[in-house]
């Protein structure tokens, strides 16, 4: 460039310096093999070896440090990268394969076999001759693996078939691996029928879902490219598929009813885990007959089957998270030769090539949230015990109905001492558990009101590190089903009964504090609508205080006001928000600090005896100690503290002054003692006498 160019030249050629250092995935799996493999020498590539397999990976750095392919353990080996070769007593691999024909190159490359049906299907004077061709050589291995049935209907007939077969891994141009791109077509030299493309990156590339071996082998006319199958032509969408497949009747018969005929049919590159009859008989009749009944539920059932791109299974050699039509994810992943979902084995038949996706068969039905009733969510959640009592209550027809609701159900762990008795009064608890609505978290407002079938309102606090409805803290992600939403939270929830005054007058343990509330005119405060939190001394606590500084506290209505309002803050706080320390202002001006400590709330560093009562407008906390403001320091200026060497010059003179001989202690004995402090209060005496 130009020394004067301009700023958007020069940012021009920066971009296309970074396009054209770019590698595909592929390519920079293979320079990290190379880079593993280089203290061998030049041209190394390190590559994992599936024990007791002759499966080779060349690898990223993720499987490099786990040593592992698919949950097996691999062995690390050295060869010579694509494209070069040893040469005796040298290290390494420092000479690049000689440049043949491809005729030539696959016998070199590992493909022996392939050249040598070339050879018999007349293909040879094509691979030999002038030409650019692209051909995806089935490895030895591959063809050995064929069925003898297969394989004998190909050479048995070898100027068709064979030729046929072969061609159709051969493509007119040439072909490396930068050209590879995902989800894109070739068209073979087999009546142009098309090879599907698939460049995934984790840097494995398959071709019509076989795995690319050894790649980018230059011949004088074209290029070799060795895979692990021998591929067939396929000219059916999935729809076809699964109208030809005995086993798929049933997924056969939903689709039909979804309407999803039409997109099974449509060009475009999906993964269709399809249910077997084995799959759908697994579900229970009651289940299956209200899914399939129902179109919304069908119709996400279905969709949740469906992933939005094509994936192989020689493509997946670690666990990865793919999306479904639904909106919904399932973890794909692998065991040894088994693919996985959701970590079960459940995939009978792999890889089932279409003209627009991928087939994998699977004996089990995934059935999505959305598709299940509130009880089935709770199946996989930490709340059986809830359900157990919602059960014994009578309320499952409000949990498996078409009653949109929200469940706010308590996890396993608010039951540690126990399920409660199930009788009148907790069949209307366990109603005002269930809210009027179907509800998201993500929408919920603090402040926002919530209606129950209990006929109660339930308020929603927002907090730094909890969303809170009352007492009662959310504990996991929302699972939203065809119906009902399930909230699980942390705690029997506890629905507010009367004002902050209402609740202290119902509970013999606060009576002083009743009497001493009415006594300072505060009643009228914690009556009226508001957001308090209340920490409430006990009797026991009013008991603890000498009798003396009791009888003075209730004899003068004002500091007994302000004893009573450093009790109180303008602001609702339940214990699920108090993680760290939390500081509230106190109605009384003072700061009070709230802390969690061994599971158990402190407050000013004095434990809490009973959290969360809740009441309508606030909550109510009870301490079995009476809290005081912090007492003001004595100070000698109003602009910094008093000096503890004024009380050393008192000490002094007292002491200087004492009749008996005996105990008379010098003051130039203590001037000496101190000399250091005594010193610096002279210095500060002078100082603000101007001289003595």
């Amino acid at each position: 460039l130009p020394a004067m160019a301009s700023p958007s030249l020069l940012l021009l050629a920066l971009a296309l310096g970074l396009a054209v250092a770019a590698k595909s995935p592929y390519q920079q799996v293979l320079q990290h093999s190379r880079l593993r493999g280089r203290q061998h020498g030049p041209n190394v590539c390190a590559v994992q070896k599936l024990i007791g397999t002759n499966r080779k990976y060349f690898t990223n750095c993720k499987q490099w440090y786990q040593r592992k392919i698919c949950g097996k353990a691999t062995v690390i080996s050295y060869e010579c990268c694509p494209g070069y070769e040893k040469v005796p007593g040298e290290k390494g691999c420092p000479a690049a394969l000689p440049l043949s024909n491809i005729y030539e190159t696959l016998g070199v490359v590992g493909s022996a076999t392939t050249q040598l049906y070339s050879d018999r299907s007349n293909l040879r004077p094509e691979i030999e001759g002038p030409g650019s061709f692209t051909i995806f050589a089935p490895s030895n291995e591959a063809w050995a693996s064929l069925s003898a049935e297969t394989l004998d209907s190909l050479v048995s007939n070898v100027n068709i078939e064979l030729l046929n077969a072969l061609r159709y891994h051969m493509v007119d141009k040439r072909v490396l691996t930068d050209d590879l791109k995902h989800g894109t077509t070739l068209n073979s030299m087999y009546q142009d029928l098309p090879i599907q493309i698939h460049h995934y990156p984790n840097g494995i590339v398959t071709v019509n879902c076989a795995r690319l071996l050894k790649a980018d082998h230059h011949a004088t006319n074209g290029v070799v490219h060795v895979i692990d199958k021998v591929i067939a032509t396929t000219t059916n969408s999935i729809q076809q598929i699964i109208e030809t497949e005995d086993s798929l009747e049933t997924l056969r018969a939903a689709v039909a009813a979804s309407d999803l005929n039409s997109l099974l049919e449509s060009e475009g590159q999906y993964t269709l885990l399809a249910p077997t009859n084995e799959a759908f008989e697994k579900i229970p009749r009651e289940t299956l007959n209200r899914i399939l009944g129902d179109p919304e539920a069908l119709r996400d059932l279905l969709n949740h089957h469906i992933l939005k791109s094509a994936m192989c299974a020689e493509a997946i050699i670690a666990g990865l998270t793919m999306e479904t039509l639904e909106g919904t994810t399932l973890d794909v992943g692998c065991s040894g030769e088994e693919l996985t979902l959701n970590g079960k084995a459940i995939i009978a038949n792999k890889d089932v090539l279409a003209t627009n996706g991928v087939v994998h068969f699977v004996n089990e039905l995934l059935i999505p949230d959305s598709a299940k009733t509130l009880f089935e969510l709770a199946q996989e959640s930490e709340v059986s015990k809830s359900m157990d009592l919602f059960r014994q209550a009578g309320l499952s027809s409000h949990l498996t109905g078409s009653e949109q609701v929200t469940l706010l159900a308590p996890v396993n762990d608010a039951f540690k001492d126990g399920l409660p008795t199930v009788d009148s009064n907790m069949k209307n608890l366990l109603l005002n558990h269930i809210v009027k609505d179907q509800l998201s978290s993500k929408y919920l407002y603090h402040g926002q009101k919530l209606q129950t079938l209990g006929d109660r309102e339930l308020r929603v606090f927002v907090y730094r590190n909890n969303l809170c409805i009352e007492n009662a803290c959310i504990a996991a992600h929302d699972k939203r089903g065809r119906f009902g939403t399930l909230f699980s939270v942390d705690k029997m929830l506890t629905p507010p009964s009367g004002s902050v005054m209402d609740v202290l007058k119902a509970d013999h343990r606060f009576s002083t504090l009743v009497a001493a509330i009415q006594s300072a005119g505060l009643t009228e405060n914690l009556n009226r609508p508001g957001t308090f939190t209340v920490f409430a001394p006990t009797n026991e606590a009013f008991r603890a205080m000498p009798q003396g500084e009791l009888n003075k506290l209730m004899g003068n209505a004002k500091e007994l006001a302000n004893i009573l309002k450093f009790h109180i803050a303008d602001e609702i706080l339940v214990s699920g928000a108090v993680n760290a320390l939390v500081r509230l202002k106190s109605m009384q001006g003072d700061k009070l600090e709230i802390s969690m400590k061994n599971h158990v709330i402190h407050i000013n560093k004095e434990p809490v005896a009973e959290s969360d009562i809740m009441a309508t407008n606030g909550v109510i906390y009870a301490v079995n100690s009476v809290l005081q403001p912090q007492a003001l320091r004595p100070q000698e200026r109003g602009d910094e503290p008093a000096d503890p060497a004024l009380e050393i010059f008192k000490q002094a003179s007292a002491l200087s002054k004492v009749k008996d001989k005996k105990k008379i202690i010098s003051v130039e004995l203590l001037k000496l003692h101190f000399a250091p402090v005594y010193s610096r209060l002279l210095a500060r005496m002078k100082e603000n006498s101007g001289g003595f």
